[in-house]
This record gives C-alpha cells, structure tokens and sequence, in this order.
C-alpha cells in the first residue's frame, strides 16, 4: 500500500425533511461515538478560522435549518475530520423530490479501517439515509467519470467500467447511483438490488454485516478500493455485474 495519505470521502444519500427531526444531533453523536475520542466541536468563519462551540450540540439544533447540518470538524490540522450535511434540489431518482445529503472526509490513518466502516454506518443511519458509500477520493473521482458528462456529451468511464446513468434515469430512490469502497444499503436498498443472495454474495457477505435498521454495510476489498490494483479493479467490476440495477442500467 501507498505510504501517501489516503483521503476518505464518505457521502450518504436521504429523504428530505421539512422540520427539525433530530437527524442532525443523532449523526453527530452517532459519528463521535463510532470514532473512539473523535469531538466534533468547532466549526470555521468565512475565513476559514476555526471557532469553539461552547454549546455545541444547542448551537447544531440552532443551525439545523430544513434538515440541514452545519459544518463541524475537530480541533487536529494532521488528522482533520469534518461534516456538513444540505438539501440539494436534485431528486434520487426521476421527477423525484430534493434529498438531504452529508458528505464527512477524513483521513484513513486518522480512524481506521474498522472506525470507517461504523463511521459510515453511523451516519448513514442517523440521516436515515437510503444508500452511501466511503471511498478513497482517487477511486471516488475515477467512479465519478462513470456518470460525469464530457465535452463528447455521455459519461466516458475509465478502466473499462460501466457508464452509469444521472438520478434523472433512475426509476427508484432506492436504488445507488453508483458502488464505492465501503458500501451503506438501507433495508429498502438492499432489498430493491436484491441483497443478499446467499448463492450469489457468499464473497460478498464475508467482508459484510447488518445495521441495527437492517441495512448493510458491504465492503469491496479488504484494503481500500485502488483502482490502480488489477485485483481491486476486478472486484468492482463484478460488483456492478452482480447489480446490474445501480445506476440505473
């Protein structure tokens, strides 16, 4: 593996919500439990200087506009965590309504193979988000180019992966618009890509595990996904044979 950091992206993808839920304090606390001494109580001015919150959780409550999340990290320039969550007016799916989404980035060797995964479940499960994924943000940028539009119009995917439709020419909100290093499928995911299937998934559901809700964690490869690795890059490409349904193929 690369001595180089590896930066983590982890994006969960929900329903919106017209009032204070209590989604934004259950991440929060959901995320700093998951990440043994992790405190997410500072925030940043337009200048990007960090700020104390005396009353963090008062002041999350304060700021959570529409199901939002306001941006919090901790207080560690060599091992930064940070979260915020918005609406984007973008449905999941065709003629679908907005959708709530939080995006945390981390480094690896700041949580940890184990702590990324609950991290994701975390998250995933306090926004009662339908599907996420974590993934190394090299990786993530290649996947990306499955759907990203070009100056030739449709998406030109790298490395001999499937082009993937935009959420447009998606028929359900529970279906993933695309695969990632550490997967999050909600129960209504899981079952609408028809996950598990025990005589199909057995390789699947040795690197997988349940939430408390049901859904599941699922994790490509035992290392994070380099698509630069022929094995990994194999893997991922069979993963989206398996599902032929993500992204809307």
């Amino acid at each position: 593996m690369s001595s180089n950091p590896i930066e983590i992206a982890l994006i969960v993808y929900a329903p919106v919500s017209q009032c204070d839920d209590g989604r934004a304090l259950a991440i929060v606390h959901g995320l700093e439990r998951a990440v043994p001494g992790l405190q997410l109580k500072w925030t940043s001015s337009e200048k990007e200087d960090l700020i104390p919150l005396a009353n963090r959780d008062e002041w999350v409550v304060a700021n959570s506009l529409n199901g939002s999340l306001p941006f919090l990290c901790n207080d560690d320039d060599n091992n930064l965590v940070t979260i915020s969550g918005w609406e984007n007016p973008n449905g999941l799916a065709s003629e679908g309504p907005p959708h709530f989404e939080v995006h945390a980035d981390f480094r690896m060797e700041a949580i940890g193979h184990i702590e990324t995964a609950n991290a994701l479940e975390a998250i995933a499960e306090g926004a009662r988000a339908l599907w996420g994924h974590a993934t190394p943000f090299q990786a993530a940028a290649e996947i990306a180019e499955q759907t990203a539009p070009t100056l030739g119009g449709p998406p030109s995917p790298p490395k001999g992966l499937p082009a993937l439709n935009c959420s447009g020419n998606i028929s359900s909100p529970e279906i993933p618009h695309r695969l990632g290093w550490l997967n999050y499928w909600s129960a209504p995911s899981a079952q609408a890509l028809g996950f598990p299937d025990p005589s199909r998934d057995a390789d699947l559901l040795s690197r997988a595990r349940r939430t408390p809700t049901n859904g599941w964690i699922v994790r490509l490869t035992d290392a994070p996904l380099d698509l630069d690795k022929p094995a990994h890059l194999d893997t991922l490409l069979k993963a989206y044979e398996r599902f032929p349904k993500i992204g809307g193929r």
